[in-house]
């Protein structure tokens, strides 16, 4: 059995040595010549999602005014932001709206600017508008300001997403009479249309769902720049999907937390997104690299649309009222082919993740590598994965006994 290390595989991209492919093509390859020459062959696979990701957000330090001020409120582009850090501190939520934004009191509501669309202005090099107000103190006597700012007057921005690259997700289905308008896009009654947010073979959680060679410290493409995996993504819950007997294993729902300097990003990677009737977020670009180990990271890497499913999830009662189970499981080969069969009747399907911009994000991480521009990032610790046990926590709302009058 082939056997590398991060090291090995690091001198040999310095050397301008290492045989690189995307997920894509990995997947090819192990049709042709199978996994064990591959293993032998392959150093890194890379990987690509391109996808709305509503737990992500940036860290702002803005720099001190003459007289200085401490923050207590502050808005960007009137977009509020949460000032509980120091002085001059922000931290803006890719979902965060402006305050006189009508949400939605006329239904549905199109939130066409939130904190994404400002994350997406300043790394375009757009000018914003900055508001603070402030309490004054001894040290920070000031109590208000306005003014512009752009990316390049900031101290740091620092892009810090809390839950980013979902491993695998629900296939959206209505069997409700009325159309809805959730995270998932705008669901037509009775089994009118079905989405999905995961880009199959492409996925980087899929290609490696035993975390076996990602962890804190793992060195990814985020945003069109380098970024990093900073510990596991909140919700966490890298379990095995229940499929069919004979069906091979497929992760449910690792998330990664990662971490990146906003300086170095690009729109073309994060952009700000309105979903019609649920709010407005931010679309990320990730890519990660998987380091061909042995033959166990390679076979996974190399499992095609065809052996990945995502179960079916009805968003007009199971969703919103947590209740368990779901409608069956499609493969991200029939997803893709554009129609699929749920309970007889045949729905077509459209993504919310882009394949074409996950493939491009994979060709570019591709690139780097071979240009001897982007090392691998041996984590220093590795995330649980499927066989760790993990199991999300229910949140029960108590009744107190009281009634509303």
């Amino acid at each position: 059995m082939a056997e590398k290390t991060f090291a090995e595989i690091n001198a040999k991209i310095r050397a301008g040595k290492a045989v690189v492919v995307t997920a894509e093509e990995l997947v090819q390859f192990v049709a042709e010549k199978g996994v064990g020459r591959a293993a032998k062959e392959v150093d890194v696979v890379t990987t690509g999602t391109f996808a709305p990701m509503c737990s992500s957000g940036a860290f702002f330090n803005f720099g001190h005014s003459a007289p200085r001020i401490k923050f207590h409120r502050v808005w960007l582009n009137n977009v509020p932001a949460y000032a509980g850090l120091a002085a001059v501190d922000a931290f803006l939520g890719a979902t965060a709206l402006p305050e006189e934004d009508p949400l939605n009191k006329n239904h549905p509501g199109e939130f066409r600017y939130g904190g994404g669309h400002v994350i997406e202005d300043l790394v375009a090099g757009r000018p914003v508008r900055l508001k603070a107000l402030g309490y004054g103190t001894d040290c920070y006597p000031r109590r208000e300001i306005e003014t512009v700012v752009t990316l390049n007057d900031l101290n740091e921005a620092v892009l810090f997403n809390p839950r980013n690259a979902y491993q695998n997700y629900n296939c959206a289905v209505n069997l409700g009479p009325k159309t809805l308008y959730t995270y998932m896009g705008v669901l037509k009654p009775r089994l009118g249309n079905a989405h999905y947010s995961t880009s199959g073979q492409l996925s980087p959680l899929l290609k490696d769902p035993y975390f076996r060679t990602i962890g804190v410290g793992t060195r990814i493409f985020l945003g069109g720049g380098t970024g990093y995996v900073v510990w596991n993504g909140t919700q966490h819950f890298p379990g095995l999907l229940a499929l069919p007997e004979g069906a091979p294993p497929v992760p449910a729902g690792g998330t990664l937390a990662v971490l990146g300097d906003l300086k170095q990003m690009s729109p073309q990677w994060l952009r700000g997104t309105s979903m019609l009737g649920y709010g407005a977020t931010l679309s990320v670009g990730i890519g990660i690299p998987i380091p061909v180990l042995n033959e166990e990271v390679c076979y996974w890497a190399s499992r095609p649309d065809s052996e990945l499913y995502a179960p079916v999830v009805d968003y007009a009662e199971a969703y919103p009222n947590r209740r368990p189970g779901n409608l069956g499981f499609v493969s991200y080969a029939e997803l893709k082919s554009g129609r699929i069969i749920i309970e007889g009747k045949e729905v077509p399907t459209a993504p919310l993740s882009s394949y074409v911009k996950a493939r491009e994000i994979s060709n570019i991480l591709k690139q780097w590598i071979l240009e001897g521009k982007f090392l691998l990032g041996e984590p220093v610790q590795l995330l649980p994965g499927p066989d760790a046990g993990i199991t999300p926590k229910t949140l029960e709302i108590r009744d107190s006994g009281r009634r509303n009058r």
